[in-house]
């Protein structure tokens, strides 16, 4: 057998998400490396689908035994017509389809010692004890990572022993700490002053610098220790020859590498290390291993695993596990603790089963860990998991399956029926479950449903919603997606790849979001035929709303979700368990809003330059071009109170053309102009309006606190982030415009170099606070109307322009690209440590607030127009859109008759005129919902509660 080398190129669209997690280095070692995975039921399928998907180098398959009806229950790559085939060989096609990039063969031998010798790590699932065992020894000796995979029934066990002298070059799954640098002292030690005081460095980290003026001698520095001297300041060794500190920079952790040692299977058999959070899951733990030993020593004196539910076999399983040798402990000594005999006893009676949701789970873990043991990143288990699904089970007091209901039925779901019964299987095929979401969990949960057979009867179903359309970016994760799949619809393709699981699975696709806008489509009549939702969904806005239909329609929900290296799962059961509430982190994080003029002039944190740049996506990019078409269509709707906001907004997009771009050339001049204009004329013309020496009325530096005084900066294409802005808004507004654009930075590079830089604009308003941007906007008129309708005229007669909607997971699209280097240059603008890419694209930009906005009615009663004047004067909010239920009070769309008939009106009058219905007596309050202006249509604003 012959595994050729690889020498490939990492293809980064494809592994873009988890290039969020790891990074190239991990991703390159990850691409070179060569895995022998054995045994190929459910358990081993998971595996080798994982590490295919995960772009391994070669994949090795062993498994000569033949396929038979329990295989089906869990191992997606094998159907009927697979049965009595060698499991390795009819997985392999389906197997290396996954990814044409990993090279996937079979070996149909033993496996030897030189054998192994070819191999990084090695991977058993469904052993036998002396094939572990044998192995096991054989890797230790010869330096290969070794793990032990097995599930049975509802309990599974992992095993990882990579050696006693393993490097893990990055231990935890946290981004490096970074820091901004106000000011550094010269000394020994030399004081680090940080520009906020919240920071989480401790004494002993090791950190270096970057960015530094002036103390230039730390920029790139070998790592020092720093000591927490206060709350902003550290000591961070001898600084006393170094230049004077000047301005900026920015103080990072540098990772530890940390050696673990494991012990080889033989020894670790006896003395086991357990993952638990507590004594007793510990103790649990070990009485699992215990039972795992005597199923081995079961079946090696039968010949068989235990029958399903045979009280007869369940018993000596119980007596082997009470002959066994005892277990020692950390030191040696041998552990007394009692066996707990009932809990052996029930892994015995259902262990003659194959489950697909434990081969998932137990299968995702072990990839993990070899991952681990390939890059070097993360902690790898020590040693021992064990994870059981026991409480599956009925509970005390409810009749267990009995055997005859347990026999195998020469059908796929044998290995299933095999834990929960017959009847248990019908019930499952009657089902009618909704899944929201076809991504990557979404392909997993509609793997298991079209596995376990749930909606696969004939009066059972599955109704798939998902909009989106597959990327190239999705096939690293979504494994019911192919190549030839990009570009169609998720809900479809999952749908008929659902189906070729199992022909059975009643599976129907709909690709109509599941938010407020279909609620004619999934209404009282669909949701009357649902037993219960699987949410699998990216934000916590759309969790929030499928929650609160579950809730309204007394419908379970099941609902799962991942951020890089972390993931969750809950259940919800009506009047069992509370409603679902998004995590306090994730309320707070898109909760986050931040006044105008802080994100536009006087930024300080990495959210507000991320939040600024997709601010700037928005209005060149997406608000522009639908303006424009507007007044293209209706050129006499242009309502005059927007008439700053969109001249200033235009005259951008126009920039340093005077006219609707025709070439490539034209777009990336425009987007040169606007860099120009962002991060040098912009910059300089605020620090001409505020100069460095600009005293406050309380004779406090205006420059202070959290007002940090920015630097303009230069242009210079041989930086990759300036070459990256202007490659992403070039092709923006290529796309915008309906041009051709370009992905050759070699070309753009020498492009720009015959160039000239723009001479400087000042098209940017500068306004400190809110009150002088509303006084400027209501002292628009005639002349710069006039300004705002020249500009349009650029574009008048041309065709419509496309609006860009943002898109995060189309990696090829530059909409991240234009985020990231946006915000990264905005940092540097103001010595704020940038963000990397990947906090560009999992950060939440999304406007929500889920306070109450509350306001009085007021004596006399306020009306509509003093009600919106108030809300932009309390809390910045410039209407769009004001409703009363579905009773539409007040639109900024509307002409300025309409609005002027509304605007006059009692907000109580107006609700009764608009609604046909007078006041409940005694009614309090009113709650109105409302939209503004510069936000996504998604946008969830707090209900407005006028209080009576």
């Amino acid at each position: 057998m012959a595994v050729p080398e690889t020498s490939k190129l990492l293809d980064k669209e494809r592994y873009s998400r988890q290039l969020y997690v790891l990074d190239l280095p991990a991703m390159q070692k990850i691409q070179g490396a060569k895995v022998l995975l054995s045994g190929l039921q459910g358990l081993g399928a998971e595996v080798a689908k994982n590490l295919v998907l995960m772009g391994v180098g070669s994949l090795t398959l062993h498994d000569p035994h033949p396929t038979c009806w329990s295989d089906l229950a869990a191992q997606f790559f094998l159907s009927e017509q697979d049965l009595e085939r060698s499991r390795a060989e009819a997985s392999q096609e389906l197997v290396a389809k996954l990814n044409r990039a990993v090279h996937v063969c079979i070996h149909t031998g033993d496996i030897t010692e030189e054998l192994l010798l070819d191999f990084q790590v090695v991977v058993l699932t469904t052993s036998k004890l002396e094939e572990q065992l044998k192995l096991g020894t054989l890797c230790h000796k010869l330096g290969v990572c070794f793990l032990v995979a097995d599930t049975r029934g509802l309990v599974g066990q992992l095993f990882c022993d990579f050696g006693e002298d393993f490097t893990v070059q990055d231990p935890t799954e946290a981004e490096p700490l970074t820091a901004a640098i106000q000011h550094i002292s010269q000394g020994s030690p030399g004081i680090l002053t940080l520009t906020k005081e919240a920071h989480n460095f401790c004494d002993g980290d090791l950190v270096t610098f970057s960015g530094i003026k002036g103390m230039v001698e730390l920029n790139g520095c070998d790592p020092r220790p720093i000591h927490v001297h206060g709350d902003r300041t550290l000591e961070i060794g001898d600084t006393a020859n170094f230049s004077c500190y000047l301005s900026g920079g920015t103080v990072t952790e540098v990772k530890r590498p940390k050696t673990v040692s494991h012990k080889p299977l033989d020894v670790a058999l006896l003395q086991p290390r357990v993952v638990a959070q507590s004594s007793q899951e510990a103790r649990r733990a070990r009485c699992l291993h215990q039972a795992f030993r005597a199923l081995h020593q079961f079946q090696h004196l039968n010949g068989r695993l235990p029958r399903p539910w045979d009280p007869v076999d369940a018993e000596m399983v119980v007596g082997l596990a009470q002959s066994l040798e005892p277990l020692k402990g950390t030191e040696g000594e041998p552990l007394e603790e009692p066996l707990d005999e009932a809990l052996v006893q029930t892994v015995a009676l259902s262990s003659a089963g194959g489950l697909s949701p434990m081969a998932a789970m137990l299968g995702a873990v072990a990839a993990q860990e070899v991952l681990k043991a390939i890059s070097g990143k993360f902690m790898p288990l020590d040693q021992w998991l064990y994870f059981d699904a026991l409480d599956c089970l009925p509970e005390d007091g409810e009749p267990h399956p009995k055997p005859e209901d347990c026999a195998p039925r020469h059908c796929r779901y044998d290995g299933q029926i095999a834990v929960f019964g017959a009847g248990f299987q019908e019930k499952l095929s009657r089902q009618h479950y909704l899944l929201v979401g076809a991504g990557a969990i979404g392909c997993e949960l509609l793997k298991g449903f079209a596995l376990v057979g749930l909606g696969a009867g004939a009066s059972g179903g599955v109704t798939v919603a998902d909009m989106d359309h597959i990327e190239r970016s999705n096939l690293s994760r979504q494994f019911l997606f192919r190549t030839q799949d990009i570009g169609r619809p998720k809900a479809e393709v999952a749908a008929e790849a659902a189906r070729r699981l199992n022909s059975d699975l009643q599976v129907t696709p709909l690709i109509y979001p599941l938010d407020p806008t279909t609620e004619h489509i999934y209404g009282n009549n669909f949701f009357s035929r649902v037993d219960g939702v699987a949410a699998a969904l990216d934000s916590f806005q759309a969790r929030r709303y499928v929650a609160a239909r579950c809730t309204h329609y007394l419908k379970p929900l099941l609902e799962a979700g991942t951020h890089g290296t972390l993931g969750h799962a809950s259940v919800f059961m009506p009047r069992v368990t509370e409603t679902y509430r998004a995590p306090a982190s994730a309320i707070a994080s898109e909760n986050a809003t931040y006044p105008v003029c802080t994100l536009r002039h006087f930024p300080s944190t990495v959210e507000h330059t991320v939040q600024w740049a997709r601010d700037e996506f928005e209005g060149l990019f997406r608000l522009s071009a639908e303006t424009i078409n507007r007044h293209q269509q209706a050129p006499t709707s242009l309502a005059e109170p927007d008439g700053l906001k969109v001249l200033t907004l235009l005259q951008e997009v126009l920039g340093v053309l005077r006219e609707r771009p025709q070439t490539w050339q034209d777009c990336v001049v425009w987007a040169l102009g606007h860099w120009q204009l962002c991060f040098h004329d912009g910059i300089m013309q605020l620090l001409n309006r505020f100069p460095p020496d600009k005293v406050l009325e309380d004779g406090t530096l205006f420059w202070s606190d959290s007002k940090q005084r920015p630097q303009p900066l230069q242009f210079d294409a041989s930086q990759d982030t300036h070459l990256l802005y202007v490659l992403a808004a070039a092709n923006l507004y290529a796309q915008m415009h309906g041009l051709p654009g370009s992905q050759d930075q070699t070309a753009l590079r020498e492009l720009l170099k015959l160039l000239p830089l723009p001479v400087p604009q000042n098209l940017v308003p500068i306004f400190p606070n809110d009150l002088e941007l509303a006084r400027a906007s209501a002292e628009f008129g005639p002349e710069q109307l006039k300004k705002l309708h020249k500009v349009l005229e650029v574009w008048s007669g041309s065709p419509p322009l496309k609006p860009l909607k943002f898109e995060k997971d189309n990696d090829s699209n530059f909409h991240v690209d234009f985020v990231a280097a946006a915000a990264s240059l905005r940092a540097q603008n103001y010595g704020i440590p940038p963000a990397n890419h990947a906090q560009c694209h999992h950060l939440t930009w999304t406007w929500t607030c889920w306070d109450r906005l509350k306001v009085p009615a007021g004596q006399p009663e306020r009306t509509l127009k003093s009600l919106l004047a108030h809300l932009q004067e309390r809390y910045g909010l410039r209407v769009k859109m004001l409703l009363h239920g579905k009773a539409l009070l007040y639109s900024a769309g509307w002409s300025p008759e309409k609005q002027a008939q509304n605007l006059a009106l009692r907000v109580t009058k107006l609700v009764q005129q608009v609604t046909s219905r007078m006041l409940e007596p005694g009614q309090r309050m009113l709650v109105l919902e409302l939209s503004c202006e510069g936000e996504e249509e998604d946008t969830t604003f707090p209900p407005l509660h006028y209080e009576l």
